[in-house]
């Protein structure tokens, strides 16, 4: 009975397999007509459907001339629109050219699913009439994103707190900074709200609350050594990021050295976020192998999704006093059967100066044993040479930054493990050298 299972398993997945391919196939008959309009047609220069006509329900328009000058193009099967069942998160890839300099790969996205984007309209249009429909540009003069008009100078804590991730626990700081660098006005550079126009402020507002993404970009931009992913633009709901390379997950099974590379990588990342020279501490509350990306010349580790980011103002935490603040924070270690998965208190992220979170998360969720993705464990570390493995060193600093078993341990395998793991990457660079 049993020696005829695995039989009757392989019988089974190639049935499916083969209903797979034939369902496709029908999809593809049924949309043969909508399937060459698609490449005949440039969709993103469709003011509907980058939603340009819900502005200022929207995320700016910085980049409109050039979406509907059709200088940004869907690549093959980005054009294909019965494929966007799959594309859950309306995340694209695609062209954008420029007369002189080209055209290079770009990501577009709607930073949201169609039912969260569908459902910040009904919360629009229930705020501002009691019901689920209406017209959203008139509505939106009636939110709390309208509120702050061209009197209000600044925009202070106590009217965004709490809205998003980013803004948790705002300082004035934090705020000046989002506004001053807000990309989505002509006039940036100024910290003050009532320089902006009341359309400028709405969508600053909505992006704030819906997902500030493209706002902890340009907050916390590449081009000043920040490990994000760089803002291009917006037109509508349809946000433009510079193309980083190929997501983390891609090099699970690249030869060791690589790992051990990217690994470097990875802690000095969670260090920067965690102790830098302008005291804001960015905690990542989302760390998965899909949120980071590689360069393909530099092999350069960025994150590439910054929606669920907690920026604490330390120099605010030092400047209060909140109970405790000066005790060092352990983030507690959870072994849990999700991907994924971490424990956090935003509360203490945001009361403490020192705080381990990023460390743990990076150590739990991507090169730890503990690791799981995919229905696959062992971490982005897994199958370490003979000679390292024997030496028990790189596993025993792993657990303890995972899950540490002294007090305060984690913040001392943390560092120990960034000075092990740039130990290696220097002995694999000598060894390639003399070779």
């Amino acid at each position: 009975m049993l020696r005829f299972l695995p039989l009757k398993l392989g019988r089974l997945y190639r049935c499916l397999k083969l209903l797979l391919v034939v369902g496709l196939f029908v999809i593809l008959l049924m949309n043969t007509h909508n399937l060459f309009a698609s490449f005949q047609k440039n969709e993103l220069t469709d003011r509907r459907f980058i939603n340009l006509n819900k502005c200022p329900a929207c995320f700016g328009t910085s980049w409109c001339r050039k979406f509907m000058n059709g200088q940004v193009s869907f690549e093959t099967w980005g054009r294909l629109r019965f494929l966007d069942v799959f594309n859950v998160k309306n995340v694209y890839f695609a062209q954008y050219g420029e007369p002189r300099e080209g055209t290079r790969r770009v990501v577009l996205k709607r930073l949201g699913s169609n039912q969260e984007l569908a459902d910040i309209d009904q919360k629009i249009c229930k705020r501002a009439t009691g019901r689920p429909r209406c017209d959203l540009i008139q509505a939106m003069y009636k939110t709390e994103f309208a509120r702050l008009n061209g009197d209000v100078r600044l925009l202070t804590p106590e009217v965004v707190e709490g809205w998003s991730d980013l803004v948790h626990c705002p300082s004035q700081r934090l705020l000046d900074r989002v506004v001053r660098r807000y990309a989505e006005t002509k006039d940036s550079g100024s910290f003050l709200l009532k320089n902006l126009k009341d359309t400028e402020r709405m969508q600053l507002l909505m992006t704030l609350a819906f997902n500030p993404e493209p706002l902890v970009l340009q907050s916390f931009p590449s081009d000043e050594g920040w490990p994000f992913a760089k803002y291009l633009g917006a037109c509508g709901r349809v946000v433009a990021v510079n193309y980083v390379g190929e997501e983390l997950w891609s090099f699970y099974n690249a030869p060791w050295d690589k790992r051990v590379d990217l690994a470097r990588q990875l802690m000095d990342i969670a260090e920067q976020l965690t102790n830098n020279d302008f005291d804001f501490a960015l905690y990542l509350l989302d760390v998965s192998f899909d949120n980071f990306a590689v360069g393909p010349r530099d092999g350069k580790v960025i994150v590439v999704d910054a929606e669920n980011v907690l920026v604490a103002d330390k120099r605010l935490i030092k400047q209060n006093k909140p109970e405790n603040y000066d005790v060092w924070y352990e983030s507690r270690f959870e072994d849990c059967d999700k991907e994924a998965c971490l424990s956090f208190s935003k509360e203490s992220l945001c009361n403490r100066v020192t705080v381990d979170h990023n460390y743990y998360a990076v150590c739990q969720n991507l090169l730890s044993r503990y690791a799981t993705w995919r229905g696959t464990t062992g971490g982005l570390l897994h199958d370490p040479p003979a000679h390292v493995a024997k030496d028990g060193q790189l596993e025993a600093l792993l657990d303890e930054c995972t899950n540490p078993k002294k007090r305060y341990g984690r913040f001392t395998a943390a560092k120990e493990l960034r000075d092990y793991l740039t130990q290696l990457v220097s002995s694999s660079s000598s060894s390639a050298t003399a070779r």
